[in-house]
């Protein structure tokens, strides 16, 4: 049996201040240079307001939104929600018991919305109903628990799994979720960092919408914990750019956007041609 191997061009460390010029590093980087893939991708991103919203580059969200909506794919908040639901969030205005149990009375709604993608659950699910474990499987509140209920906390303790041996090692050709495996926090004296692991995970319908999501629930996180979220950092074992070609023309605008979002201006006419020299 002939297995595939995927031509990838190594390490790639991307450390920005912002959400958006991250991201955009990431997909430049493999439109411009061989083969589909970066493993691994290690990327940092800061730059977050005082309630720890990441600050965006509007151009660049605008582009890839309108490109994943012409592709009939999900939006870049579709996609963060199912890692952070924000909007049930300010709608339970901060009173968390009542934000799990919107949540797990709209979910199965959520589900039905997407019985295929979403028959296995969602990520924020797990986080608050992993099926065992303490607070009833609630992760997030058992982290929150501990962290304010007493001083002196082990820093190990502050971690949530979202990949689970018994229900995710199973045969299929392709699984669509989890890619996210494992999520921890880590206070310091600049505020909470984020750690999120993925095994792998799509550059272009997905990663802009998981750093989003990441972010959001930091935000949450950081807030409950009583200081500001300082960092994100996310792992991925496989970044993959799929679901698009790189000689796509549909991508020129957002890749100008993306140029914009890290120079301050615009890509000359043919990028393509004359400074990514893409490999389809």
């Amino acid at each position: 049996m002939t297995k595939r191997i995927a031509v990838v061009d190594g390490p790639l460390l991307i450390n920005e201040d912002s959400l958006s010029k991250a991201w955009a590093k990431a997909i430049l980087h493999v439109i411009g240079h061989t083969g589909h893939e970066i493993a691994p991708l290690v990327l940092s991103f800061t730059g977050f307001d005082e309630t720890g919203k990441a600050n965006e580059h509007a151009g660049v969200r605008a582009a890839l939104d309108q490109l994943l909506s012409a592709n009939d794919h999900r939006s870049v908040s579709d996609v963060a929600h199912t890692i952070f639901p924000q909007r049930i969030w300010q709608i339970a205005q901060g009173n968390r018991a009542y934000f799990y149990s919107l949540y797990q009375d709209v979910f199965p709604r959520y589900r039905a919305m997407n019985a295929k993608g979403n028959r296995r659950g969602l990520y924020f699910e797990r986080l608050i109903d992993y099926k065992r474990g303490p607070n009833d499987g609630n992760q997030l509140e058992w982290i929150l628990s501990q962290y304010n209920g007493r001083a002196g906390v082990r820093r190990s303790m502050f971690q949530a799994s979202i990949f689970d041996p018994e229900r995710d090692h199973i045969a299929d050709a392709q699984l669509q979720f989890p890619c996210m495996q494992q999520i921890s926090f880590e206070p310091t004296k600049d505020g909470l960092v984020v750690n999120a692991f993925y095994a792998t995970q799509q550059l272009f319908v997905k990663a802009y919408g998981n750093y989003l999501g990441i972010a959001q629930l930091g935000a949450f996180m950081a807030n409950e914990m009583n200081m500001k979220l300082s960092r994100v950092n996310v792992i991925v074992g496989v970044a993959k750019l799929e679901r698009i070609t790189k000689t796509n023309e549909a991508l020129d605008p957002l890749i100008a956007e993306c140029k914009k979002c890290i120079e301050g201006e615009l890509l000359e006419s043919d990028v393509r041609a004359s400074e990514v020299g893409a490999v389809a």
